[in-house]
């Protein structure tokens, strides 16, 4: 068997102002075909997959581009077309092919291109033709089109918030799609729009037990994968939110049933999956009322992961006005200061002017004294699959009793490595900061007395009704 796979994905945040360029993608994740590495990384696991069972079973298993961005504002046109027409050239170049093995994202939002991967998908298939094999593994943060649902042959999300399985989802697109070529399944598909837009924390109930739930359906009674996107509230296009996908081995109805029981029953816990949000304040008192520690506060306004800039000051000036220490941040992006933590050298105390660089809803810089107590070039933290995370030169100030690591690369905590590569003693403090939404929850939950989930003002605030969507479909509870 011939098999093709490769890679391109980001999460597009439709109100931040930062465009995602072609240098971002380079920078970031860009490995021209063939030079993907052995290692999944958050994108390329379905290659990964492939090239293991490939070798076990005799396959031609040829690798594309793979290339990604971190979450950020709306992709320059340039850059998608460049990078989509590179991953389409791979393709060309070895056809004909039984198999294409796709990661994607699903949220990925270009200049001109409301549904990036239905566009991807629907060219591959005009270069492969019907016959052919076209499956994708995607974020469940996606915009789930019909497009992508037409043009694929399988489609399967991770499951899990945070995205803790995204080698075993990988696996099971492979599989499904191995047995759609042998003929032993005739997978087809029904999507149920739940005409909402709510996060689904798996980490809890009902989300943890709604997933176990999912999880035993599959293989019994014809029905083969149950995927459910949960949407990307900060991504203003047609497709946007919650919906459940159902693929069948050739009983369209079947589908269809299990597809609308489930959406109703997400629809009925809607109000138990929202995340309980505390203002800023709220959430400090709460953590200074808990006995012992760390507390660990996630920052969701300003989560990277969401495409905000990392650089809000929100959460940090109201530590400092209320005098809070014993306490972490990070990772507040600013390389301006990470530049003159260098220049100081570990031991200096000075003046600094820290975060708040990118716009309004970054909040005003903060002026603070610092010691500098470890400078690191190239941080690497640990990211999903186990593959490190570039965090770019780094610096870890002390401000009046707050440890804040200062990062050159925008992204999200996710592990506590984040901190402890740069000394930081996590168990030591009472608050830990971090700038995330979910992805954090599998690492700092295991030195975690608590966890606080903070709103507020952010370019991917969770008060999804004060966004000026233009867009989306309505209704899309609860806007």
């Amino acid at each position: 068997m011939k098999v093709f796979s490769g890679a391109l994905g980001t999460e597009t945040n439709t109100f931040s102002p930062m465009p995602t360029s072609i240098e971002v993608f380079r920078s970031h994740e860009y490995y021209p075909a063939g030079q993907y590495p052995d290692s999944p990384t958050l994108y390329g696991a379905p290659l990964a997959v492939a090239r293991r069972r490939g070798a076990e079973l005799g396959w031609e298993v040829h690798a594309g581009m793979v290339s990604s961005a971190p979450p950020s504002g709306i992709t320059t046109r340039a850059a998608y077309e460049e990078l989509r027409d590179e991953l389409l050239a791979d393709l060309r170049r070895v056809l004909p092919v039984d198999m294409v093995l796709l990661s994607l994202h699903g949220a990925m939002v270009a200049d001109g291109y409301d549904d990036c991967e239905g566009d991807i998908l629907a060219r591959v298939r005009d270069m492969v033709g019907p016959q052919a094999i076209v499956g994708a593994e995607l974020d469940l943060h996606c915009h789930l089109s019909p497009t992508m649902v037409e043009k694929a042959d399988v489609l399967v999300l991770f499951k899990e918030y945070p995205h803790i399985d995204i080698v075993e989802r990988a696996e099971e697109l492979v599989e499904l799609c191995v047995a759609k070529y042998e003929k032993r399944i005739r997978p087809v598909a029904a999507v149920v729009d739940c005409e909402m837009i709510v996060p689904m924390h798996t980490t809890r109930d009902p989300g943890q037990s709604f997933v176990r739930r999912i999880q035993s359906l599959e293989g019994k009674d014809s029905i083969l994968s149950v995927s459910v996107a949960h949407g990307f509230a900060t991504g203003d296009v047609p497709d946007m939110g919650t919906k459940v996908l159902v693929y069948s081995d050739g009983k369209p109805e079947a589908a269809q049933r299990l597809a609308r029981q489930l959406a109703d029953e997400l629809i009925a816990m809607r109000e138990q999956l929202m995340v309980p949000y505390r203002s800023i304040d709220e959430a400090l008192d709460e953590a200074l009322a808990t006995d012992g520690g760390p507390v660990v506060l996630a920052d969701r306004p300003d989560n990277p992961g969401s495409g905000a800039p990392g650089d809000s000051t929100f959460v940090l000036r109201r530590m400092l006005e209320r005098g809070i220490g014993n306490a972490a941040l990070g990772p507040l992006w600013d390389p301006g200061a990470v530049r003159i933590a260098f220049d100081a050298k570990p031991g200096a105390t000075l003046a600094m002017r820290l975060g708040g660089k990118i716009g309004p809803l970054s909040g005003d810089p903060v002026d603070v004294v610092c010691t500098v107590k470890a400078i690191q070039p190239d941080l690497l933290m640990t990211g999903l699959t186990g593959a490190p995370v570039r965090m770019g030169d780094a610096a870890l100030v002390d401000a009046q009793g707050i440890d804040i690591v200062l990062t050159t690369r925008r992204n999200q905590a996710m592990d506590t490595d984040l901190f402890t590569k740069m000394g930081c003693d996590l168990s030591a403090k009472k608050i830990v900061v971090v700038k995330s939404a979910q992805h954090f929850h599998a690492s700092f939950a295991k030195v975690a007395r608590q966890i606080i989930y903070v709103g507020g003002k952010g370019v991917a605030s969770p008060d999804w009704k004060t966004l000026p969507y233009k867009h989306i479909k309505r209704p899309k509870w609860p806007l």
